[in-house]
C-alpha cells in the first residue's frame, strides 16, 4: 500500500514540473514577439532629406563704388585732343556708344596693349562704337605722360581715335578708374551715355595671342544683340594713374 501512494505521488510531481515547464515556455513565445516589436520602434528613421548641393560659382568681382557703377549715366565732359581741338563726350551723340579707355605714354601695361586699342577702334568705330583715350596721369609726376610725348607717341603708333589729356584730373575720378589701361565701355541710349562694361580689355596683357576672353569686344557683342554684359565688370591690370603730389 505504502508503495503504491509513493507511485501516485511521483506521478503528481511529474506532472505539475512538466505544466510549469510548459507555462514558462508559453510566457517566454508570448512576450519574445513583444520585445522584438519594441526594439524595431525604438530604432531611428532614415532621413529622406537630400544634402543640399555643392556649387564651385566663383564669387564675381564687385564694382569700383567710388564711381560710374554698371547703369550710370555719364556726365559730359570736355578735354584737349592731341591735335589742338577740344574734344566732348557730347560729340559722340550720334554714335551707339563708345570705348572709352584710361590710358597713358610710358605704362608698360598700355603699351603693350595700344596694338589692341587700335584695333578695337578699327574694328568697332565702323560699327558705331569708337575709342577714345584719355591719358588722366600728371606730367610732374610721370613726365613721360605730358601732351608733347602724347603726340609723338599717336604719330609713332598710328591713332586713329581721340587721345585726349585730363590735365586737371577732373574727369578719372568720376569714373572711379585707378589703371592704366581700364576701359569703360558706354552704350548711348536716347542720348544718355550709360557705363555697359568696365575693366580690363581681355585676359592676357602679356600676350595678345594667348587671349582666352575678350571683356570689351564680347561687351559690345553683348550689347549689341539687346543682352547684358557677362562679365560687366572685371579687374583692370596695370600701372597706377600717377596723381599729383600734394
Amino acid at each position: 500500500m505504502k508503495t503504491i501512494i509513493q507511485f501516485v505521488l511521483c506521478i503528481l510531481v511529474l506532472g505539475l514540473a512538466a505544466c510549469n515547464n510548459s507555462s514558462t515556455t508559453a510566457q517566454k513565445q508570448a512576450t519574445t514577439p513583444e520585445v522584438k516589436t519594441a526594439e524595431k520602434s525604438t530604432k531611428p528613421e532614415k532621413s529622406t532629406v537630400m544634402p543640399a548641393a555643392k556649387t564651385n560659382v566663383a564669387p564675381q568681382p564687385k564694382p569700383n563704388k567710388k564711381g560710374y557703377n554698371i547703369g550710370d549715366v555719364v556726365a559730359d565732359f570736355t578735354l584737349k585732343n592731341i591735335d589742338g581741338n577740344m574734344v566732348s563726350l557730347a560729340d559722340y551723340k550720334d554714335e551707339k556708344g563708345v570705348i572709352l579707355i584710361f590710358t597713358c605714354n610710358h605704362c608698360p601695361y598700355a603699351v603693350m596693349y595700344e596694338d589692341r586699342i587700335n584695333d578695337l577702334h578699327n574694328t568697332f568705330a565702323a560699327k558705331g562704337y569708337p575709342v577714345l583715350a584719355i591719358n588722366p596721369n600728371d606730367p610732374e609726376v610721370q613726365p613721360q605722360d605730358d601732351m608733347p610725348n602724347m603726340k609723338k607717341r599717336a604719330a609713332e603708333k598710328g591713332f586713329k581715335f581721340a587721345y585726349i589729356f585730363d590735365d586737371k584730373q577732373e574727369i578719372f575720378p568720376k569714373f572711379g578708374a585707378t589703371r592704366t589701361p581700364e576701359v569703360y565701355l558706354l552704350q548711348n541710349e536716347g542720348g544718355a551715355m550709360k557705363v555697359t562694361y568696365s575693366g580690363a580689355i581681355d585676359d592676357n596683357h602679356k600676350d595678345a595671342k594667348a587671349v582666352n576672353v575678350k571683356y570689351v569686344e564680347n561687351a559690345i557683342e553683348a550689347v549689341t544683340n539687346g543682352s547684358n554684359p557677362d562679365p560687366n565688370f572685371t579687374k583692370a591690370i596695370g600701372c597706377t594713374i600717377k596723381v599729383k603730389k600734394g
